[in-house]
């Protein structure tokens, strides 16, 4: 910012530039100063000041303060306390009644803080992200959701349920039922538990809002095996991608019927072979194209370095093949969920499994 001192030097080279018969605006181009600087200098206004506040115009047709208080008198009455402007200005102007537009209507309720909720059911309540998680091994981190079969009735379904390894995005447990049970996601969880060999305050369980999954019997059983629990936002997918994209993956495969699955035990069938297949013959894409059991067992880092050695030796023999470096074969360490930007700022691409582009 320019000095009072060094201001009216200028104010006063400029005057006698033009006293000398210099134009106004070739002086101050010359001096670098822009001439609608020089007239507010000239005018004596401070530098930088905004002067928009100092005008006060108040519109001749502006609303009483009378008319105002009874504007929002009438828009609180019982008959329109729970109705938009929108639905106010109809109603009055049937009963022959103009008191505003609807535009008016809406700053004056906006101006008072009564736009947010005018109707009488409970307000919305505000929702936070989930807490950020994150996995480097095995049987840290599951995710679990529920997804339709259809059954030979229609309207009628068959229930799968999938339990998730988020590091090795292998399928730790499923079983298909006949109706959606807090009681049957226990059972579930139990026979994990004692399969996987966990222990209390090993794993954490996200999914999402639920009832099977928020049950009492449900967090009952997590409390006593010692499974800490995570819960999605009301509504909101994108808080548990995983299962999302896996079930996905598993209805978008060729092999799935286009007809409805005849009883439980069909579907029961059929879910063992594609299991069988996702957890040992898929080459997952976001944990560098080696199957989940590969990685849940930890022979996935031997793996790629074995891939990584094999190109480096192919780029050796014919250099002149290779114009950058060769394929990313590194082991992805850390898999997030819900990941605060700050998190995923910490890591590669590389090295952190991003589940906004899961591509099971």
């Amino acid at each position: 910012m320019t000095s009072l001192q060094q201001r009216q030097t200028l104010i006063e080279s400029v005057a006698e530039a033009t006293e000398a018969g210099a134009r106004q605006d070739q002086a101050c181009a010359v001096l670098g100063l822009s001439p609608r600087t020089l007239q507010r200098w000239q005018a004596g206004e401070t530098p930088g000041e905004d002067l928009r506040p100092r005008r006060q115009y108040t519109p001749a047709h502006a609303l009483t303060e009378a008319e105002r208080a009874h504007i929002l008198t009438v828009a609180n009455s019982a008959e329109f306390a729970d109705l938009p402007p929108s639905q106010i200005v109809p109603r009055l102007a049937d009963q022959g009644i103009y008191l505003g537009s609807e535009s008016t209507i809406y700053r004056l309720l906006k101006a008072a803080q009564q736009l947010k909720h005018r109707r009488s059911e409970r307000p919305s309540q505000p929702r936070f992200k989930p807490k950020a998680l994150s996995a480097t091994e095995p049987n840290q981190l599951y995710s679990w959701d529920i997804t339709y079969l259809a059954a030979a009735v229609k309207g009628q379904f068959y229930y799968l349920y999938l339990f998730l390894d988020i590091f090795s995005r292998q399928i730790v447990g499923w079983q298909v039922f006949e109706e959606e049970s807090s009681q049957y996601a226990s059972e579930l969880l139990r026979d994990i538990v004692l399969r996987e060999g966990l222990q209390p305050g090993q794993v954490i369980l996200h999914s999402d809002n639920g009832s099977p999954m928020k049950g009492a019997t449900m967090l009952a059983t997590l409390q006593q095996l010692g499974v800490m629990p995570s819960l999605s936002r009301p509504a909101v997918s994108n808080d548990n991608p995983y299962s999302e994209s896996l079930f996905k993956t598993l209805k978008y495969r060729p092999q799935y019927p286009l007809q409805p699955f005849a009883d439980l035990s069909v579907a029961r069938e059929w879910v063992a072979d594609l299991v069988q297949w996702y957890n040992h013959e898929h080459r997952h894409s976001a944990i560098g194209f080696v199957t989940p059991a590969q990685r849940h067992a930890g022979l996935d880092e031997a793996l790629l370095n074995q891939r990584k050695a094999l190109y480096e030796d192919a780029r050796r023999q014919n250099p002149r093949r290779w114009s950058q470096n060769t394929r990313n074969w590194n082991r992805i360490h850390t898999v997030h969920l819900n990941p605060d930007h700050t998190e995923t700022q910490k890591h590669s691409p590389q090295e952190v499994a991003n589940p906004d582009k899961i591509i099971a």
